[in-house]
C-alpha cells in the first residue's frame, strides 16, 4: 500500500458516515438534496440548458449509464450504473459543476448542496420498476403539476416516450475566462457551446422489449400516477406558480431521514445484501486499523526537530 493509500485507509476508520459500498454491475438510485432544501434549482431556460449540457458531459466522461433522471427545485434523482466503478467521479464532476454554474446564475453565494449524495443500489427488477415510477411521478405526487409532462425542469420522461438521445450543449466557462475583458461573452453565449449528446438508455430487463413496448409501459405507469395523482390533489400549484417561486425560499417541512440501505421488494435479497454490506464494513475497518497503525510506526514518537532562521544558520 502507498503511503497515500495508507493515508486514505486511516480516514475511512475515522468517518462517522455510512462508508460508500459501490459494485460496478448494480443499478443505483442516486439523491441530492439542495443547502436547506431551498429553490436553487427552480426550473428556467438557464438552468435547463447548464443541468442537461452538464449531465450529457458527465455521462460520457464517466461511462455511466442514465436509465432515469429528474432535477426537481430543491433535489435531484438518478437512476443510473457505473460499469466503469467510477460512480464517484461521476457524482463529483455532476454536483460539482453545477454548483460552480447554476449558482451564479440564480444567485446564490455559498454551498449549493447539504450535504454528500445518498447512492442506494436497486437489487432486483421490480424494485427498479418501483424507483422508475418514483421518479416519473415528480412534480405530480407532490401537487405542483398536474402531469407528469407538464414538469418544467429537466427530466428523463420525453426521452422515454420519444427519441432516447438528445441534443445538450455544455457551456465552456473556461473560454470565457480566457476572452479579453471588452469581448467578454455572456455566460450562455453560443461561442462558448461545446455540443454534447444526452442519452437515456433502457431500464435493466426491458431491453429484450421492442421500442413501441418500451413506450407503452411507461405511458402506462405515467397513466396509472396521473389518475392517483388527480385524486389526492384535484387543483395542483401549477407550472405558471412552480416558475415563480423564489428560489432562496425553504421548504417548510422538507422530508428527511436516513437513507435506505438498498431498494428491493426481496426481503431475502435485503437480508443477503445487509451480511455482504457488514462484512465489507468489517473488512474496511481492518484494513484502516492495519494502516493507523504502519502510519503511527513511521513516525519516530518522541523525535523533536528544531528550527532555525537562515540567518542564524548562516552566522554559524
Amino acid at each position: 500500500m502507498t503511503f497515500r493509500g495508507t493515508v486514505r485507509a486511516f480516514a475511512v476508520e475515522s468517518m462517522g458516515r455510512r462508508l460508500r459500498y459501490f459494485e460496478p454491475d448494480r443499478c443505483y438510485f442516486v439523491t441530492a438534496r439542495c443547502f436547506q432544501a431551498r429553490l436553487l434549482l427552480r426550473p428556467s431556460p438557464s438552468t435547463n440548458a447548464l443541468v442537461g449540457g452538464i449531465l450529457a458531459r458527465a455521462a460520457r466522461l464517466y461511462a455511466v449509464e442514465l436509465f432515469a433522471f429528474v432535477f426537481a427545485s430543491n433535489h435531484v434523482h438518478l437512476l443510473v450504473r457505473a460499469p466503469n466503478g467510477n460512480l464517484p467521479g461521476f457524482m463529483q464532476f455532476l454536483l460539482g459543476n453545477i454548483a460552480r454554474k447554476v449558482a451564479p446564475m440564480v444567485p446564490w453565494q455559498g454551498r449549493l448542496w447539504e450535504r454528500r449524495y445518498a447512492a442506494a443500489p436497486v437489487l432486483d427488477s421490480d424494485a427498479l420498476d418501483e424507483r422508475l415510477r418514483y421518479i416519473l411521478a415528480h412534480g405530480v405526487k407532490e401537487g405542483l403539476v398536474k402531469r407528469c409532462s407538464d414538469w418544467p425542469g429537466l427530466s428523463s420522461l420525453e426521452q422515454l416516450l420519444g427519441n432516447a438521445v438528445r441534443p445538450a450543449n455544455w457551456f465552456n466557462w473556461s473560454r470565457r475566462a480566457r476572452m479579453r475583458v471588452s469581448q467578454r461573452a455572456d455566460r450562455l453565449d453560443s461561442r462558448l457551446v461545446e455540443p454534447e449528446q444526452l442519452e437515456v438508455r433502457p431500464l435493466p430487463g426491458w431491453e429484450q422489449l421492442g421500442e413501441q413496448e418500451r413506450v407503452e409501459r411507461v405511458r402506462a405507469v405515467v397513466a396509472d400516477i396521473e389518475r392517483k395523482a388527480g385524486k389526492e390533489h384535484p387543483t395542483p400549484l401549477g407550472v405558471a406558480a412552480v416558475l415563480a417561486q423564489q428560489p432562496y425560499k425553504r421548504t417548510i417541512r422538507p422530508k428527511r431521514g436516513p437513507a435506505p440501505l438498498c431498494h428491493t421488494s426481496d426481503p431475502k435479497l435485503r437480508a443477503v445484501f445487509r451480511e455482504a454490506y457488514v462484512d465489507f464494513v468489517h473488512a474496511a475497518r481492518r484494513g484502516a486499523k492495519k494502516a493507523r497503525e504502519r502510519v503511527v510506526a513511521l513516525i519516530p514518537r518522541y523525535e523533536v526537530r528544531l528550527f532555525l532562521w537562515p540567518t542564524a544558520v548562516a552566522a554559524a
